[in-house]
């Protein structure tokens, strides 16, 4: 009965082995069963005879065999196989966006003027406080008047002498007239005389402009300012000569409220939007473009909002663009000339614009594109063109249709001709983000751990079944 322990030891591990696999597979339980229930007569079989221990191995053996045989010839059950995964998607749908443009530019004052010595001589004083407010006409420089009173004293000096000579010489002729018609004198010199009386009247005309001349020089020695502004640093001191040889250059005032902006824009995009607002695809905006200026270095937008003053006419050929100038208010003088600021210009309204969000825009070698999943479920790669960001969204030109939904979410769980099951992208809850690094761990490695700690917890839930 040695033999009939052990057989039964072995039956024992092949039920186990069987149980298992009813476990997992049924149709390979069968087989097993099968196989087991052949090995089992071949034993009553020879009941009566001694049995070797060869034989019970190969009859263990056998039922081995067939497991391995029927697991390795039975396919996946259909409803064992992995379902489409899950990706987040967004509904395209057309609304109204405003075509806006962001440009860099450079601020400017609406005047400038570069104050200069149009006489010379020595600087006697400067007259206003460096980078202060001026009006218009105010002193600003004066220059030693003393050479200037002296050139219009002699300027007068010389009117009244010729005044002197053509009061003598009309006299002359006058005197010559009634003469010459008695022959008491000649015609010539009757002619000399008038001649000499006009003479005297150019003279006076010549004194009367020197005269003039020292006045408006001696007026150049008091530098005023010609525009209303704010004036900046002074270039000279006092002592300094100016106006050798040159207009030397004393100081500048440059108004600066309001102020310009001027900016340019790609030719390409004035004409495209032009010829968009011709069939209608884009509505002007009522009133003139509105622009928008941001500081340089800051995110903040200037308080006020500026109005496009012009655009030019020609393109520069060098860069093929178009310069554009916008104006604004600047009366607490937050804005500086010669700052780099960016400008966001307003140029229409897009009322059937197809949108998606950034983050759904792949873009390769090959150009931009987006997945969406079609009416089969299946993922499909659109070659779009997206020319354009508005906030935190793409405006796509080209590639889109209305109601295509675009995958947003689990891009890299799916490939073109794959299938997809789509769900609503919900966008993540800002207010909840800052909770996470409290903890000291990050969104990602949050949800890592969370998965490890799911498989542990799975792995401790399996364990008693296999030493069971």
């Amino acid at each position: 009965m040695v033999w009939l322990a052990a057989d039964n030891d072995a039956r024992r591990a092949v039920t186990s082995m069987t149980c298992f696999a009813a476990a997992s597979r049924p149709r390979v339980a069968s087989a097993l069963t099968q196989g087991l229930g052949q090995c089992g007569r071949s034993q009553i079989a020879i009941m009566g005879l001694s049995m070797r221990k060869s034989q019970r191995i190969r009859c263990v053996a056998a039922a081995l065999a067939v497991l391995a045989l029927s697991a390795c010839g039975q396919k996946a059950p259909q409803g064992g196989a992995m379902p489409p995964p899950e990706v987040g998607v967004v509904t395209v749908t057309p609304s109204a966006v405003a075509v806006v443009n962001e440009l860099p530019g450079r601020l400017e004052g609406v005047r400038t003027a570069e104050v200069r010595a149009r006489v010379e001589g020595i600087v006697l004083s400067r007259n206003y406080a460096e980078g202060g407010e001026v009006k218009a006409g105010q002193v600003l420089f004066r220059i030693d008047p003393a050479p200037y009173q002296a050139q219009l004293a002699s300027a007068k000096a010389q009117l009244e002498r010729a005044e002197a000579n053509a009061v003598s010489a009309r006299q002359k002729a006058e005197r010559y007239k009634p003469l010459v018609a008695v022959n008491a004198v000649s015609k010539q010199e009757y002619d000399e005389a008038v001649a000499a009386a006009g003479q005297a009247n150019a003279d006076i005309a010549a004194a009367k402009a020197a005269v003039t001349t020292a006045q408006i020089n001696l007026g150049y020695t008091t530098v005023t300012a010609p525009i209303s502004g704010r004036a900046g640093r002074a270039l000279v001191t006092e002592g300094a000569l100016v106006g050798k040889g040159e207009a030397t250059r004393l100081t500048t005032v440059e108004q600066v409220d309001p102020i310009w902006v001027t900016f340019t824009q790609p030719a390409s995009e004035v004409a495209r939007l032009r010829r968009a607002i011709e069939s209608g695809a884009v509505k002007g905006v009522n009133g003139g473009a509105r622009v928008h200026l941001f500081p340089e270095g800051g995110e903040r937008e200037y308080g006020q909002t500026g109005k496009l003053l012009f655009s030019d006419m020609t393109v520069d050929p060098t860069t093929g663009s178009i310069t554009l100038r916008a104006e604004f208010p600047n009366a607490k003088r937050e804005l500086l000339s010669g700052t780099f600021v960016r400008v966001k210009i307003e140029q229409g309204v897009d009322e059937n614009a197809l949108t998606v969000p950034q983050r759904a825009l792949i873009r390769s070698a090959q150009g931009a594109s987006v997945m969406v999943v079609g009416t089969d479920g299946k993922v499909a790669a659109v070659p779009v063109k997206a020319p354009q960001a508005i906030g935190d969204r793409w405006i796509v030109t080209e590639g889109l249709k209305g109601g295509e939904k675009v995958i947003v979410e689990g891009l890299q769980k799916i490939r073109p001709g794959a299938p997809a099951k789509a769900v609503p992208f919900q966008a993540p809850q800002t207010a909840a983000a800052p909770a996470a690094p409290a903890s000291g761990v990050a969104p990602q490695e949050a949800d890592k751990g969370s998965a490890k700690d799911n498989s542990k917890s799975e792995a401790s839930n399996q364990a008693p079944a296999k030493h069971g």
